[in-house]
């Protein structure tokens, strides 16, 4: 599948089947976000590998009552939470070196996760970025994090058990501008 056709057949995925995900499948996917780029290299981004069931009924009961990926958390296969080493991204010689360098690292993790999501849609896997998590301290205590390391989103793996539909796009000309915002 060429990276276009990846781009734009991606779904997210909230329905998946109980086929096991092969560990040569999750290691591609793992590989795809390792090559992500991240700020001067830093690499801040980890992933937990979550298989067992009781663990990820855990991980379901930390997001926002209603959320649909409730059940993919719960059901897929795999879940992979993507954290982030703090300190790390957004920071030269261990000081902050942009306004928003505190909250650099998720940048790097969406990256990384897009780029897992990305490699998932190529080989026939679905996904979905699970992020509606009203208290990551729970996600970090059920993992067992070290200080200095957070959760940021819980992502859904496995073989989606339906096609999803694509919800309508907004038009480039509704996002796009050309040297000042709101100039077309």
């Amino acid at each position: 599948m060429d990276t276009f056709e990846a781009i734009y057949n991606r779904r997210s995925v909230r329905q998946y089947k109980d086929t096991p995900v092969s560990d040569d499948m999750l290691n591609k996917v793992l590989e795809a976000a390792r090559w992500a780029p991240s700020w001067a290299n830093t690499q801040c981004t980890r992933y937990v590998v979550v298989k067992d069931p009781a663990v990820k009924a855990r991980l379901a009961e930390t997001v926002n009552k209603g959320n649909p990926a409730t059940e993919a958390i719960k059901h897929a296969p795999i879940v992979i939470v993507a954290c982030a080493v703090l300190g790390k991204s957004g920071y030269y010689r261990d000081a902050i070196v942009t306004d928003r360098g505190e909250e650099w690292f998720m940048f790097d993790v969406g990256i990384a996760m897009q780029n897992l999501a990305l490699a998932a849609q190529a080989l026939g896997l679905g996904t979905v970025h699970a992020g509606f998590i009203p208290d990551s301290k729970k996600v970090d205590e059920i993992l067992g994090l070290p200080e200095g390391v957070v959760s940021v989103e819980m992502m859904p793996l496995g073989y989606p058990a339906a096609e999803v539909k694509a919800p309508p796009r907004k038009d480039l000309a509704d996002i796009v501008f050309y040297e000042k915002y709101g100039k077309h």
